[in-house]
């Protein structure tokens, strides 16, 4: 399997993961009211994998991200230049006094 390939599956495994903690968070906290909607409902158990799911997609996205952003590499050496104003010098401009 490609690197990454694997590197993508891992990443989006570990988003459903922390999307996991975060439904769980949610509940534990009842934000909002939420476990009371959810276990009081004959179809909590469909609403609670749906906000599972669509947590999961959100962070699956921003841990892969973060991951392929993490790779590049760092700039060597100091990154200043010429400041602009130093390579310019103002223009003399011709004015009529009509």
């Amino acid at each position: 399997m490609p690197k990454l390939i694997r590197l993508y599956i891992t990443q989006v495994a570990w988003g459903f993961v922390i999307s996991a903690l975060f439904v769980g968070v949610l509940l534990i906290l009842n934000v909002a009211n939420l476990r009371g909607l959810i276990f009081g409902s004959e179809i909590g158990l469909i609403a609670l994998a749906m906000i599972w799911f669509m947590n999961g997609i959100v962070f699956a996205g921003v841990q892969f991200a973060y991951a392929i952003m993490s790779m590049a590499e760092k700039p060597q050496g100091p990154r200043r230049g010429t400041p602009v104003a130093s390579k310019f010098a103002p223009a003399r401009v011709a004015v009529d006094k009509g």
